[in-house]
């Protein structure tokens, strides 16, 4: 066990682990898909069970001691460094001041509307405001170790994306600068404009195509298929490591003890909920944690084949991409996902650990997401559009009685409020298009009112004016004299 400040001795063995044909490739080399099948990889540490040598009573007080250490290489999700990506040196390590989000109680005037115990974890707080900066700093310190030690003078660093993975690689290739050189596909018109102002502050090449992810990820996977770039798409299997870590710091939140847990994520290219289970996975197996919080996956009706996978009979599935329609959640608008065979994966190991019902996925429309969202903000949250479809799917789960109300609901804010402001904006001024199917409650409605015109403005003197239009909030509030 190293002093917390101290970066680790330990270095694993990571290799490439395809979950098509089981074929294992050395870390030397970017790979995103496996070269003989085609099928994703995810990394496998084959040096793992020399970290269950240390007490899980030592892991769980060396990682709360290093949450307080000022060494840059072991603060955000690098304080579970071990964990992770464990081949990295420490010079190789970027640090944007991700991770660490913190996990806040809703209020008990929501909890007690709702009849559940729920609270958001608020990735927005992430440096660009997306949980996809875990990712980054992880898949751009990998970067950083290839660039250094292979002599490479140039590599593009590129991604497709909705808006949050192009601002996360867009920032991270920013400050990295030198040899990495930043561009993002995005689908032309389907990006907020606050989403799409990031890449561009940061400097990056912003390429749009008509259509949907689904069309911007194509042209990205030949790219990478056929020339030296560093993809950043959740393909890239150092993005879903850094990921882990929203799995560590919850079970970090609650002092490792996750029984009567339940962790609810939007599912998008399903790269968040692949590391949120294999995080845990790791957690339990070096007894960190005793018992498995349940896993709930969340997605809208306008984008949910992986809801149409795992609504079918076990005996019967079958995956099957599907045509997505215009959704609010659009990070997870998404109708055929990278990572789902990763799911897959993950989901029948934590079956087969967490029993019958520790791994589910719920189908939630799109007003209920909006609504939920809205709810969530009018009591102090700061819940984006999919924070909204993950409120959303805890209230399903509890109609359908997958959860109780003794258990506390960890819902996943993948980004800030303010990414997604458009669509509230058309909630509260009744301007959806049909296709969203999306109508305002006018009691979750707000809009600004005018409590003295210009004309009864001009018309008075300043005192009057003053008197005339506080008389006026007097009355609109209901105001008492002292």
């Amino acid at each position: 066990m190293s002093h917390p400040n101290t970066f680790p001795a330990y270095r694993g063995q990571l290799e490439y682990l395809c979950l098509g044909c089981g074929a294992r490739y050395d870390i030397g080399e970017l790979h995103y898909t496996c070269p003989s099948c085609g099928a994703v990889f995810v990394l496998v540490d084959n040096t793992f069970d020399e970290l269950k040598k240390t007490s899980a009573a030592q892991w769980r007080t060396l990682f709360d001691q290093r949450a307080a250490t000022k060494n840059p290489a072991l603060r955000g999700i690098f304080r579970f460094y071990e964990l992770m990506a464990p081949v990295l040196e420490e010079e190789d390590i970027l640090f944007l001041g991700e991770g660490n989000t913190p996990i806040v109680d809703s209020p008990p005037a929501l909890r007690k509307t709702l009849g559940i115990k729920t609270a958001y974890k608020n990735d927005g707080q992430n440096p660009s405001a997306s949980f996809k900066d875990r990712g980054m700093a992880c898949a751009f310190s990998f970067l950083k170790s290839l660039i250094r030690t292979k002599g490479w003078t140039e590599v593009l660093a590129i991604c497709a994306s909705t808006g949050d993975t192009s601002a996360a690689a867009a920032l991270y290739a920013s400050y990295v600068g030198g040899a990495v050189k930043s561009a993002v596909i995005l689908p032309a018109g389907k990006v907020t404009p606050q989403q799409l102002a990031q890449p561009l502050g940061s400097g990056a090449v912003v390429l749009e195509v008509p259509g949907v992810f689904d069309d911007c990820m194509k042209v990205v996977e030949h790219l990478a298929d056929n020339y030296r770039v560093a993809l950043l798409n959740s393909k890239n299997a150092w993005r879903i490591l850094g990921q882990e870590s929203y799995a560590f710091e919850t079970a970090q939140w609650y002092d490792w003890d996750m029984r009567g847990k339940c962790v609810f994520v939007p599912i998008g290219n399903a790269g968040n909920i692949t590391a949120i289970m294999g995080g845990f996975l790791k957690l339990h197996e070096l007894g960190i944690i005793e018992t498995l919080p349940r896993v709930f996956g969340v997605q809208s009706h306008h984008a949910d084949p992986v809801y149409r996978y795992y609504a079918a009979d076990a005996g019967s599935r079958s995956f099957a991409p599907v045509a997505v329609t215009p959704s609010v959640a659009q990070a997870a608008m998404i109708g055929n996902p990278v990572s789902f065979p990763r799911v897959r994966h993950f989901a029948e190991k934590y079956e087969a650990l967490g029993g019958a019902g520790s791994f589910q996925v719920i189908q939630v429309t799109e007003q209920q997401i909006m609504d939920s969202m809205i709810q969530a903000n009018r009591h102090g949250h700061i819940a984006c559009t999919q924070g909204g479809e993950c409120l959303a799917g805890a209230k399903r789960a509890l109609e359908l009685g997958l959860v109780s109300k003794e258990e506390t609901l960890v819902l996943d804010a993948t980004a800030h409020h303010l990414k997604f402001i458009g669509f509230q904006e058309m909630y509260f001024e009744n301007t959806f298009p049909a296709e969203f199917g999306v109508t305002p409650r006018p009691e979750l409605a707000n809009r600004p009112e005018l409590i003295i015109t210009q004309d009864e403005k001009q018309a008075l003197a300043e005192q009057d004016y003053v008197v005339k239009a506080a008389g006026n909030v007097v009355s609109r509030l209901g105001l008492a004299k002292k």
